[in-house]
């Protein structure tokens, strides 16, 4: 296959990014809730738990409106190397380091000097969202760059995703044993014990898998040149925004791929706590990661031959559909733990091919811009899906605690002590929410989202015409 190393190198590269980010999104919140504020002290427990929530939500939320700003800084970046791959290594780095500081208690500071802590703690994960967001952005805008073929897009953007799926659900799949483990080494404790030592561990294990996507895709990819990249620009600060604003498809994608992404990011992030204090079960939680990975890749190879055959409306829309009868099956299935995994099966399986559409509609509004505008803008195009997670991640964070601490789902609570007007209301952040999330989404996309296959195509032969005219011209 002529792209067959480039396709391997993006798809590891992705596999570590969202390793990564699953372990940020979904199971910092269960290192501080169930791990790290676990004294006798309630009062002071749940203090620092919303004290790091907010502060959190705070950082994540606020750094959100840099991301288009990023975006400028690698669309404006010229190096031997290219536009992206400093950005897609340095920032791995960098956020590797703070995310294995975060998942410690600071040497003790957490409980001994817990103003300075937050302190630390908050400026540790200034550092670790901004370089992360570097990476992220120079990572996905890498994609555009690929290829001004939507076909060979879609194929890049799907082993991208295959990359992720394997990253991002094996996480659930190892999280506990390699906590365990690292616990056993480092702590000397036996059986399934889990020490604030076993999460460090389990940190950097991922940092290290992170690293070395990047290096490997930095190494064996390579930025196309073409007539229509070299329309770029130099991007300044009132561009950025200007360059978001004006791209209709781009927002109105945005918005519902907001919506999509912040149900799924809230339901995913408390399945942990659904197994540790519904069900009592942590120790079936790996069959979670067996059960999405192997979905996840089964539904990612189909996209390709899926969106051939119906395009991408009907796989964002009817995916959407799907998982709504996976929440069904979550709120009949209670604590028998087969129905669980076949709900999990059912709500994960379209996933991956919604992000996929998704994903592919916001590449393809790189030339929709340009092609309205006069103006190309790659990075900062493509910093919306990053920030869209990221704000979504951020508002998810806040919901999980919420959820947890209302539920009564903190610390060393058993399934027996969650009475049933707290498991109700963990239902309702679990399930009732982000289905009516959900299905706001899918009506924004079928009435406003109008870039299809064919337009997008119409849109490449007019660009190319026009260059192409004005290049003999001259």
């Amino acid at each position: 296959m002529k792209h067959l190393k480039e396709y391997t190198a993006y798809a590891s590269g992705a596999l570590g990014h969202d390793a990564f980010y699953a372990t940020l999104s979904t199971y910092l919140t269960l290192f501080v809730t169930s791990q790290l504020f676990t004294t006798s002290n309630n009062s002071f427990n749940q203090r620092m738990i919303t004290s790091v929530t907010v502060l959190i939500m705070g950082i994540r939320i606020l750094e959100v409106f840099c991301d288009p700003l990023i975006g400028g800084v690698v669309d404006n970046t010229k190096t031997r190397w290219g536009k992206f791959k400093p950005w897609i290594v340095g920032g791995a780095i960098v956020s590797a380091l703070m995310l294995a500081l975060i998942f410690t208690d600071f040497g003790g500071l957490a409980y001994n000097a817990p103003t300075v802590y937050l302190i630390l703690f908050g400026i540790a994960f200034v550092i670790l969202d901004i370089f992360f967001s570097f990476n992220d952005i120079a990572f996905w805008s890498l994609l555009p760059a690929l290829s001004t073929s939507s076909k060979t897009r879609s194929l890049f953007g799907t082993v991208g995703r295959f990359g992720s799926t394997i990253g991002a659900q094996g996480v659930p799949m190892i999280i506990f044993p390699v906590i365990i483990f690292f616990s056993q080494l480092f702590s000397g404790t036996h059986g399934s014990a889990k020490t604030q030592s076993g999460w460090f561990g389990f940190a950097i294990v991922i940092g290290i898998v992170a690293v070395a996507g990047a290096i490997f895709t930095a190494v064996s990819t390579k930025e196309k040149d073409s007539l229509i990249r070299s329309e770029t620009k130099k991007t300044h600060v009132k561009d950025v925004f200007r360059a978001i604003g004006e791209n209709d498809q781009l927002m109105w994608q945005g918005l519902s791929y907001f919506l999509f992404a912040l149900s799924y990011v809230v339901t995913n992030s408390l399945l942990a706590y659904y197994f540790q204090y519904v069900l009592g079960r942590t120790d079936k939680f790996f069959m979670i990661g067996v059960i999405t990975t192997v979905l996840g890749i089964i539904s990612v190879v189909l996209f390709p031959s899926i969106e051939l055959l119906i395009k991408r409306k009907a796989i964002y829309v009817g995916g959407i559909c799907l998982m709504l009868i996976g929440y069904t099956m979550f709120l009949v299935a209670g604590t028998n733990l087969m129905l669980v995994y076949i709900a999990v099966g059912i709500f994960f399986f379209p996933y991956p091919m919604i992000f996929l559409a998704a994903l592919m509609t916001i590449t393809d509004s790189v030339e929709y811009g340009q092609w309205k505008n006069g103006t190309r803008n790659e990075s900062v195009t493509l910093s919306v899906r990053p920030l869209i997670d990221k704000l979504a991640g951020a508002l998810a964070n806040g919901l999980v605690i919420l959820a947890a601490v209302n539920s009564g789902m903190v610390g060393n609570a058993k399934p027996s002590s969650i009475a049933p007007a707290q498991l109700l209301k963990f239902k309702g952040f679990m399930f009732f929410a982000p289905m009516i999330l959900l299905v706001v989404s899918a009506f924004i996309y079928l009435a406003k989202v109008k870039l299809t296959e064919k337009k997008h195509q119409e849109i490449v032969n007019a660009l190319q015409a026009k260059l192409s005219a004005e290049q003999q011209g001259n």
